[in-house]
């Protein structure tokens, strides 16, 4: 690779070269002087026959833009790949005197491209010599110099951008530089030991299992603690089976053990209330979860199948089912505890309400408790629900013939 002076040793190589063999194509040109300025002001004082190289263009390249080095970055390393440039360049060529000869000023052209052709790829030696301490010569690949086709509309918005006068000329391209990162490299130590008991890959012909929908118990909108759930899906088993629970508001996922379901292709999980699993209240969350299936057997790696979302619902018990119409204090207990962060409102008939207060007993194993001042209330019977992170409590009763509103959801205003 090269260092920072690869783009000034390609130009003063170009410029070398062309002042070298021109003369040496054309005996007519021994007075040739080669420059590197801007079109608009290259012809100022000079009157010999003269060629400007004119770097205008600098464009990343590419093919090289993210590639590692050969020989540099090993497998399990990396390092910031080099700066890859293709550099472009417009030849302009002038005859001698103040009026200017277009004979001459085309063999000049002439000359100069037949040299590019010629030499299209850059010798190491004329690199090292054209400028010290460059190191463009030991790049792991050489620079090439191809003519650059430009259409006569490219030519023209070239040219009006040089703001001068059209000159016949030519476009070359001097591909690719290579200019070394100065960002560190990072090469991790060598492997001591592939898996456990240094065992390597393992490979299983068994596929992950796919879940393909989720069934809340009576076809409610979320599950409770105390309910199942029904996965379906292809490749379920229960064996060395778990259904992993995962939300953002717990440390680390809920594991259970699935059942099977009364259908084939399908699983029922029971999320355990506080009756089966004392420690229930604070373990959950209400809120929105994600359900896969976790398959391990023994001596073999885990397969986990897709997610599905799910939603806990809490459940609420309320303090007094009765108030008297104006202003009051709706007291409530919710069942799991709720999170910190967590967003929490109360559905007070069509009233969205904030939580006056909220706060979680020492008793790891005691529900959330939770206060909402209620104002302007009028005569009337309203139901109550819970909203905590979207997952709303289930305020219906489904022990008759029909669901209906459950009488210790609502409260009765008068």
């Amino acid at each position: 690779m090269s260092n920072v002076l690869a783009i000034a040793a390609t130009t003063r190589t170009l410029r070398n070269l062309l002042l070298a063999q021109v003369p040496v194509l054309d005996a007519e040109l021994s007075d040739l002087e080669v420059t590197l300025q801007p079109p608009d002001v290259a012809r100022k004082g000079i009157s010999k026959a003269q060629l400007n190289l004119f770097l205008y263009q600098v464009v990343a390249n590419a093919a090289w833009r993210n590639l590692d080095l050969p020989g540099q970055v090993r497998p399990g390393e990396t390092a910031p790949p080099p700066l890859a440039l293709n550099l472009h360049y417009v030849i302009t060529a002038w005859g001698r005197g103040e009026n200017d000869n277009d004979a001459i000023s085309h063999r000049v052209l002439a000359a100069a491209m037949s040299t590019l052709h010629d030499r299209g790829v850059l010798d190491g030696n004329d690199i090292r010599n054209a400028l010290p301490d460059n190191d463009l010569a030991g790049q792991v690949e050489r620079v090439r110099v191809t003519p650059l086709p430009q259409s006569v509309d490219e030519l023209s918005r070239l040219w009006t951008a040089f703001q001068t006068n059209y000159r016949a000329s030519a476009v070359y391209e001097a591909a690719v530089v290579l200019i070394d990162s100065q960002a560190a490299m990072r090469a991790p130590l060598p492997v001591l030991r592939r898996g456990p008991q240094d065992r390597g890959v393992i490979t299983t012909a068994s596929a992950a299992a796919v879940l393909d929908a989720l069934d809340y118990p009576r076809h409610q909108a979320a599950v409770r603690l105390g309910e199942d759930i029904v996965l379906n899906g292809r490749q379920l088993a229960t064996d060395h089976a778990l259904a992993r629970f995962s939300s953002l508001r717990l440390d680390a996922p809920i594991d259970l053990a699935p059942l099977p379901g009364d259908a084939a292709g399908t699983l029922r999980v029971h999320l355990a209330d506080t009756a089966d699993d004392a420690d229930a209240v604070a373990r959950w969350a209400p809120g929105i979860y994600t359900v896969a299936l976790l398959v391990q057997p023994p001596g073999l790696p885990p397969l986990l199948s897709n997610e599905l979302p799910l939603v806990l619902a809490p459940r609420i018990v309320l303090g007094s089912l009765a108030a008297a119409a104006g202003d009051f204090a709706l007291n409530l207990t919710c069942t799991p505890r709720i999170r910190d962060g967590q967003r929490v409102f109360l559905l007070f008939g069509d009233r969205l309400l904030a939580p006056a207060s909220l706060g979680n007993p020492a008793d790891m194993q005691q529900p959330t408790a939770l206060v909402f001042k209620l104002t302007g209330v009028a005569a009337g019977r309203y139901t109550v629900r819970l909203r905590v992170d979207g997952a709303d409590s289930i305020p219906v009763d489904f022990s008759g013939s029909a669901p209906a509103f459950a009488a210790d959801q609502q409260v009765v205003v008068s």
